[in-house]
């Protein structure tokens, strides 16, 4: 059975229909909107295209924010004007079929645990090294969401007391410290301060600024100064994760977004740092670590199987 998923992003929304498997059938793509009539619009569009050719009864939509425990409601969206948005309601009305809402980094750890680098475990973190930094729980085999709904926002656990600034009001918040944001800072940084930064500085010179995607061009040439500053952000995620095992547990983190994309040059880092925060006196076992499999399809797979199998 064919299921309509449909990930709706800062820059871009992702639509595409799912198999059983998890496999993308079919895929398409449009720029977000800015104003939420137009964005609306655009999902019911890319909806009704991708159930024009198959009848499905099913229809996942994931997005960024904070969303109730029914999945109805968007609380509050960081990057989209949605205040107590009714959006599962909305879509519904203008679809003609039921529609399934799910925050979009929930969907994303839900597809890795159901067919990408989770398959297998019961109990797993997901973590996204993106412009923030996202996160998802699936505890004994079932996404925790909380007693609002709203669990499993990991990038926005107080890292550093008195810390920086972070766009949802609150300071010292991780995804501040190990996010693609904060490899860009870390970067400069680096840059500023000389003797491993030469390659850095040089590209700022050029371009005016540090990308994330020569950062990561860098790495992989092995520039010492880019590896500093990738260390920099991966230590400040593997040292949270060493907290999120005492509380959670987990058998397995995955790591995932445009971050992750460095592979072991990422991985490496954080599960040093990881090991450093487990206290000396635990004798449980570590968790394993692992780079998320399904990368950009992560959400439009997630919410699609969870539409599948909440109906």
């Amino acid at each position: 059975m064919l299921t309509v998923g449909i990930d709706i992003g800062g820059t871009k929304i992702a639509g595409g229909l799912v198999d059983d498997e998890g496999t993308v059938v079919t895929m398409e793509r449009v720029d977000t909107p800015v104003d939420t009539t137009e964005l609306e619009d655009a999902v019911v569009g890319m909806i009704e295209r991708l159930r024009s050719a198959h009848d499905t009864p099913h229809v996942g939509v994931a997005a960024a924010g904070f969303i109730d425990r029914d999945r109805s409601l968007v609380y509050h969206a960081p990057n989209i004007d949605w205040r107590n948005e009714p959006l599962r309601e909305r879509l519904a009305a203008r679809v003609g079929v039921d529609v399934t809402i799910e925050n979009d980094a929930n969907a994303a750890g839900w597809a890795e645990y159901r067919f990408g680098a989770g398959r297998g475990v019961n109990d797993m973190i997901m973590l996204t090294m993106g412009t923030g930094v996202g996160g998802a729980i699936i505890a004994d085999g079932a996404l925790y969401r909380g007693g609002h709904g709203a669990a499993a926002e990991l990038g926005h656990t107080r890292f550093e007391r008195g810390g920086l600034a972070c766009g949802c009001g609150q300071s010292g918040c991780l995804e501040m410290y190990a996010s693609g944001r904060a490899l860009q800072r870390a970067a400069n940084a680096v840059a500023d301060a000389g003797s491993t930064g030469a390659a850095l500085a040089a590209a700022r010179a050029e371009h005016g600024s540090i990308s994330g995607s020569t950062i990561s061009r860098l790495v992989m040439a092995g520039d010492p100064g880019a590896l500093e500053a990738l260390g920099t952000v991966a230590t400040a995620l593997g040292e949270a994760c060493g907290g999120f095992q005492a509380s959670v547990d987990p058998e397995l983190f995955v790591i995932g977004g445009g971050v992750a994309q460095l592979g072991d040059a990422v991985l490496a880092p954080v599960e040093a740092a990881y090991r450093s925060a487990v206290p000396a006196y635990d004798q449980r076992p570590h968790a394993r670590f692992a780079i998320a499999q399904l990368v950009n399809d992560a959400g439009v797979i997630g919410v699609a199987d969870l539409a599948r199998t909440a109906a």
